[in-house]
């Protein structure tokens, strides 16, 4: 854990006469199936992973190493389960000891009675489906053409039996779980999920077989072993789903695309000297701070190595410039963090420090992999008519954006049309922080109707996607016990409870984990086994009822640091745990909770580093504690009560236990380390 948090690289050494090759497989339209089924997005994904690898990526990959097998892609081969086996075995046939390949697959998946039940843990095989499937056939037990996990691993092991290092990335998900998203004339969001009805698979056939230790993560697929590494990332645990919609947001030329595929791409655009580790953590906190998807990423294999097996470095934050017609173009896009507006300094070296620009630009046009900047005054400086040749663009450090925009919902329901005869006391009581859209407007959050739920008179809460899974953790208000005044004031509140738990996300991700050098370990241990043993920064580790949560610190700097954490948990709580000082040398190790059975979910670890002047006081982060969010809002508590949950004040109520009641208070910090947790119910 302390080197993760520490972000250390570790550099993997190729032969050199290593090579790069990739298989990007996309199945969208599946003429067994109903159309209602078909997919948009794999085609998109492949074409866009395919355009990263060969212009993008930071080790070569020649256009004749990248294979496509995708229906609607121009001039590629159908993805059917014959091609995708020629494909691995004249690959296999191609590929050399020291050889790097990326696989991609990114379509629908699902469950099946497994066909050996003795090698899966739940019973159940995971099967990626090419376009040709048929239906399950009760005579031999599977369903026809599917892709088996079994056979999935023993073609990766084929590959790494040459010798070759492989990292696997699966878009398509596995669950039964019932999903249903928000209606959208542009039919915006689709699920990479097929149910197992929907191939004549028996539902009840489906269902858990025997006991499983949630904390015992079970990747959809085994690769088994060989010579050659192995990553592999998975979109979704095997109980959960991911979806596609249009991107990226805003953009009047978006695409449908896998949510996972694309988050990927964009964090190795911006981020592509990075281990697979660090960009692991980095794809689940964009999709915890812009609502993309409810589902963990699994990530699997030699996470500490460099990912495409590259050399570490720092994140790329500039690009060499080429002057055009147009202005000064880059190849950098949406897909790097770029927008429209953005202003950029023109460095005439990349070695030269910021205040050596040259003068700047402000980006006219953005594409997903390139950009177009105008000359723009600046800091009393004009941009030279005559540049020097090899001039660089960098990207400039930009505030974040706390805003949250939500997305009202559709009138025409009695819930929907009492929202918005209270929309103007909604944007009042809500501030200038909480941004209301159009139902058909892009957004962080959106609000809706959902006739058929429990609650058919509440307004729910949903992520971006419009994806309704699990009710039971859906924030939501009930409109038929409140005037106009109480539903905009209690909605108000459940809309910033939810706004000030991602800021503190988004800060978390800007502020970064270069710190201080001080060495931070979570540790945990269970009522089972009272062994001290460290928390994994990846995959995601999983904590039940009971599991306590300790902290080890030690500070090797040569000045005091502050030390503080917080946590984030799956009802929109912020709990502050912990704070302390650590002067030259100290060592801390200190238990912090235990996991309770009351609220369970996806959950955030904050551990928040702040050098420290001597003689000063700890710095406090208790302000930023808050209650925990009630999912199912009636009458709105009193205005004092509002008012010290606006202050930070108050007890924090969420699904740990403090294992001591010794906790101090805390302050800002220019490091902030994360970690990812899953806590779900003992079996």
């Amino acid at each position: 854990m302390k080197t993760l948090f520490a972000f250390a690289l570790c550099l993997t050494a190729l032969p050199a006469f290593a090579e790069n090759h990739a298989l990007l497989i996309g199945a969208n339209q599946y003429p067994a199936l109903e159309e209602r089924w078909w997919l948009k997005g794999p085609a998109n994904d492949v074409q866009l992973v395919a355009t990263y690898l060969t212009t993008e990526a930071p080790v070569p990959f020649p256009a004749e190493h990248v294979t496509v097998l995708s229906d609607g892609v121009a001039g590629a081969e159908a993805p059917t389960l014959a091609a995708i086996r020629s494909a691995f075995a004249e690959l296999t046939a191609e590929v050399q000891p020291g050889d790097f390949v990326y696989l991609h697959f990114s379509g629908h998946g699902t469950q099946a009675p497994a066909r050996d039940a003795s090698t899966e843990l739940d019973g159940l095989d995971e099967l990626f489906l090419p376009v040709d499937i048929g239906p399950w056939s009760d005579q031999v037990g599977e369903v026809e053409n599917a892709l088996v996990d079994d056979e999935i691993g023993a073609l990766i092991d084929g590959l790494r039996a040459k010798g070759a290092n492989v990292w696997a990335v699966f878009d398509s998900c596995h669950s039964g779980t019932a999903t249903r998203a928000v209606e959208s004339a542009e039919d915006e969001v689709r699920v990479r999920q097929l149910p197992p009805e929907a191939l004549g698979i028996d539902v009840d056939a489906v269902e858990v077989t025997r006991s499983v230790d949630p904390r015992e993560v079970e990747a959809p697929f085994d690769a088994g072993s060989g010579e050659g590494s192995f990553v592999a990332f998975f979109a979704a645990q095997t109980n959960e789903v991911t979806p596609e919609k249009n991107l990226p947001k805003g953009k009047p030329g978006r695409k449908p695309q896998g949510v996972f595929t694309w988050t990927l791409m964009e964090v190795l655009a911006e981020y592509p000297h990075a281990t697979y580790a660090q960009i692991g953590q980095e794809v689940l906190r964009r999709y915890a701070v812009k609502n993309m998807a409810k589902s963990t990423p699994l990530f699997e294999g030699d996470l500490d190595q460099v990912v495409f097996g590259g050399a570490g470095g720092v994140r790329v934050s500039q690009w060499q410039a080429e002057v055009t017609e147009a202005g000064l173009t880059i190849p950098a896009g949406t897909l790097h963090g770029l927008s429209e507006g953005a202003v950029l300094a023109v460095m005439g070296s990349a070695a030269d420090a910021d205040d050596a620009a040259l003068g700047y630009v402000e980006l006219t046009s953005v594409e997903t992999f390139s950009s177009v900047g105008q000359a723009l005054e600046k800091d009393g400086k004009i941009l030279p008519a005559e540049l020097p040749k090899g001039v660089t663009l960098r990207k400039l450090d930009t505030g974040l954006d706390f805003t949250l925009t939500v997305a009202l919902p559709p009138a025409g329901s009695a819930p929907a049309d009492a929202l918005l005869a209270a929309q103007d006391a909604l944007k009042e009581a809500a501030g200038p922080r909480l941004a209301f859209v159009a139902p058909d407007q892009e957004a962080d959050l959106r609000l809706a109707v959902l006739p058929d739920s429990p609650r058919p008179d509440a307004i729910w809460v949903l992520p971006s996607t419009g994806l309704a899974e699990d009710l039971t953790t859906t924030p939501s208000v009930s409109t038929g016990d409140k005037d106009g005044a109480e539903l905009a004031a209690t909605l108000a509140d459940t809309l910033t409870t939810m706004a000030r738990a991602q800021n503190l996300m988004k800060l978390a991700g800007a502020v970064g984990a270069a710190n201080p050098d001080v060495e931070v370990e979570l540790l945990t241990r269970t009522p089972e086994d009272r062994t001290l043993r460290p928390l994994p920064f990846a995959p995601v580790p999983t904590l039940l009822p009971d599991d306590e949560v300790h902290v080890l610190a030690k500070n090797n700097s040569d000045g005091p640091v502050d030390v503080n954490v917080l946590y984030i948990g799956a009802d929109w709580s912020i709990s502050h745990w912990f704070s302390g000082r650590l002067q030259p040398g100290d060592e801390l190790k200190k238990g912090l909770f235990k996991i309770s059975a009351d609220v369970l979910g996806q959950e955030r670890m904050l551990v928040v580093v702040t050098p420290a002047r001597p003689q000063s006081p700890v710095e406090d982060l208790s302000y930023l504690a808050q209650d925990a969010l009630d999912t199912t809002r009636a009458v709105g508590g009193t205005t004092f009560d509002d008012a010290l949950a606006e202050a930070g004040f108050g007890e924090t109520t969420r699904s740990a236990t403090a294992l001591t009641d010794d906790a101090e208070e805390a302050g800002p910090a220019p490091a902030i380390m994360q970690l990812e947790l899953r806590t779900v119910a003992k079996e």
